[in-house]
């Protein structure tokens, strides 16, 4: 009996060790294969994500290189075109400059200021005869001194009081201004503003000034020393002029002394002006526009491009305007 429990024993014995013996097998057996495969998959995946990375790494690089290169060519050739734009504006100024120059030099040619000025006071005195003698009904055929119409009864000036125009050019602005007032020798109404449209005597401020010997001398007198801010652009003094002095019973003309404009656009100054000063019958404007235009930016060394500018605009507002335009030579007296 003893030795057959100890069999069965030693049999039971056996068995289990069997069985954990079979059991560290298949463990050893699952870590050799997971070690020998799962490392070698990881590492291969991995290297081929590293791969594709670096390579849309790279074409992003050139990606940007390529649009920094197309960036530079594009502002490149916004350059060139606003030089081209710039360039095409300057020689549209220079050429309405040379042709106002020629207008001078054969107004210069022909007639001096002196002789303009007998000559329009012979004139007027003359037709003031001929309506005492022919009637008040009598209209002269042509109404020109040197080109300029005469036959407002009330005139403005408007003056660029810049420092430009101040310190280089003002003995010969009072030069031309005495010989524009002895075109008109009696009026009936002035009026002096400079660019930015402020008043010279603010007493008159809306109101004409009275056309007298005596009047005259202090408006010669002040302007000596009339030195108001200016903005270097007759924009402003048109506008008022136009906007508070313009009635339908009234011939008015206009007289802008400049030598510069400095605003943005040329187009947007004459469509303003077309639509302030409008026609009031055919081809008649409610104000003529004349001007004179001073080279003080037309010297050696000086830029010029705001002096062909002023010359542009102020050929095409007096062309539009029944005016006349005078680009002189020489600004000094």
């Amino acid at each position: 009996m003893i030795r057959s429990k100890r069999r069965v024993r030693e049999d039971f014995n056996i068995s289990f060790l069997d069985v954990i013996c079979c059991g560290f097998g298949a463990i050893v057996l699952l870590l050799m294969i997971a070690k020998t495969v799962e490392p070698v998959v990881l590492e291969k995946t991995a290297i081929r994500l590293d791969g594709q990375v670096a390579d849309l790494q790279k074409k992003l690089f050139e990606i940007r290189g390529e649009t920094t290169v197309l960036n530079r060519d594009l502002n490149a050739k916004h350059e060139q075109l606003s030089l081209e734009q710039e360039k095409i504006a300057l020689l549209k100024g220079r050429f309405a400059a040379l042709q106002a120059r020629y207008a001078k030099i054969a107004q210069d040619a022909a007639v001096d200021d002196t002789v303009k000025g007998k000559l329009a006071q012979a004139l007027q005195t003359l037709t003031e005869e001929m309506e005492r003698l022919l009637g008040e009904n009598y209209r002269r055929q042509n109404n020109l001194i040197g080109g300029i119409p005469v036959d407002s009864e009330y005139i403005i000036f408007i003056i660029d009081t810049s420092g430009s125009m101040y310190n280089h050019a003002w003995e010969r602005m009072m030069s031309e201004l005495i010989a524009t007032l002895d075109i008109y020798p009696k009026v009936k109404g002035i009026q002096i503003l400079n660019d930015m449209g402020d008043y010279m005597f603010s007493n008159y401020r809306g109101k004409w000034i009275p056309d007298t010997e005596g009047r005259r001398r202090a408006i010669i007198q002040r302007m000596r020393t009339w030195n108001p801010f200016s903005n270097s652009s007759p924009v402003e003094g048109i506008q008022h002029a136009v906007r508070r002095f313009y009635d339908p019973k009234k011939k008015i003309s206009l007289y802008v002394f400049g030598d510069e404009f400095t605003g943005r656009s040329i187009e947007r100054v004459v469509k303003t002006v077309d639509r302030l000063n409008a026609e009031r019958g055919e081809g008649e404007r409610m104000v003529r526009i004349h001007a004179v235009g001073f080279p003080v930016y037309f010297q050696p060394g000086a830029r010029q491009n705001t002096g062909i500018r002023f010359a542009a605009l102020m050929r095409e507002l007096t062309y539009r305007n029944g005016g006349t335009f005078v680009g002189l030579n020489d600004f000094k007296p």
